[in-house]
């Protein structure tokens, strides 16, 4: 044994010294193994580093409650990342501490590439090309029907978008390919700033007068605020919008087509986002997904937070699950809104 060692390193050395060694550096590293999979390292550590979005994205991820025993976030990606964690305890056979940063949601995908995160989630869709984005990989979806729609405070911007589909109708059939593609036109948006819905306007609405908010909560202050130019409508996640104008601003209606249904610019459905060299995180992830799904538990986490009637403050405490204070940014600085540099507004 002494002896075979010896030689495999005199041929590790030569193989330093020339090119074309692959197979024995697999052989070297299969005899001395200095790293495991992702999988292997969490369960070591027993913690698992999960990202979720500070801006509040009802109902996936509520704002932050302080109580007696601390900080705590609820939602449903929240129940989802405790689900999740319960079953990544039981692979492991010790159990796993989920640690929770709260951070902006644009910085998720930066904090992922440089190792800080295993995985997040924060009603990502898994159908956004944006290069921000490069590097990540997602695991089967937890949420489906998603997608991105508007909502708005005034019935003669309904009426426009309204308007402006029946016009795109009567365009040649070469044109209905994209049956959404004017409802928007001369409208000026508002949009949360890298996410899906940013990325859709910049691909899809280059000729809207366009707002960039911090956050959702941003707009509607900006809204709010009656600053020039003026927000017609805000872009988002259709679930997320639908809860707000339902449960938290009233004021605002969602846009619909003449037969009531909800606009959506483009589907979607959301997963978690993994570091795309993350293969066996991505399995696992995946088969603890559909073991909740085909448990239905899943679906009883959408009709609990989506459906039923509850005051999220008394969740966080119960079950919100704590985080790093000290790593997050001042919790109720939503931020601001600004023109973005090169959009045009009649004011």
């Amino acid at each position: 044994m002494q002896a075979s060692r010896v030689r495999l390193g005199w041929m590790a050395l030569l193989c330093l010294l020339s090119s074309g060694c692959g197979l024995l550096i697999d052989a070297v590293e299969h005899v001395w193994p200095v790293t495991g999979s992702t999988v292997d390292i969490i369960c070591d550590r027993e913690r698992v580093q999960v990202g979720l979005t500070m801006e509040p994205f009802r109902p996936f991820v509520f704002p932050a409650i302080w109580t007696d025993e601390g900080a705590r976030v609820t939602g449903l990606d929240v129940e989802l990342v405790r689900a999740m964690t319960d079953e990544l305890s039981k692979r492991c056979g010790r159990p796993v501490t989920p640690v929770l940063h709260l951070v902006r949601f644009r910085d998720l995908f930066r904090l992922l590439n440089e190792g800080h995160l295993d995985w997040f989630v924060s009603a990502v869709a898994t159908s956004t090309p944006a290069p921000a984005r490069a590097g990540v990989a997602y695991s089967l979806p937890y949420f489906y029907g998603g997608g991105i729609s508007g909502i708005t405070t005034s019935s003669m911007v309904m009426d426009r978008v309204r308007a402006n589909m029946r016009d795109q109708a009567l365009h040649p059939a070469r044109d209905r390919l994209a049956a959404t593609s004017h409802a928007l036109d001369g409208l000026t948006i508002a949009v949360q700033d890298e996410t899906s819905a940013y990325y859709y306007a910049e691909a899809n609405l280059s000729a809207n007068p366009l707002i960039l908010c911090d956050s959702l909560p941003a707009a509607f202050e900006y809204a709010d605020s009656h600053a020039e130019p003026r927000i017609d409508v805000i872009l988002g996640a259709q679930p997320v919008l639908e809860y707000m104008v339902k449960r938290v601003r009233k004021d605002w209606f969602p846009l619909t087509r003449d037969n009531g249904v909800p606009l959506f610019l483009t589907k979607a459905d959301y997963a978690v986002v993994v570091a795309e060299e993350s293969y066996h995180l991505r399995w696992l992830l995946n088969d603890l997904l559909l073991k909740l799904d085909e448990s239905g538990r899943l679906r009883d986490m959408r009709t609990r937070w989506l459906e039923e009637e509850y005051a999220f403050p008394r969740r966080a405490s119960l079950e919100g699950l704590s985080f790093d204070v000290e790593q997050m940014a001042t919790h109720y600085a939503q931020g601001a809104c600004r023109l973005k540099p090169g959009s045009s507004h009649s004011g």
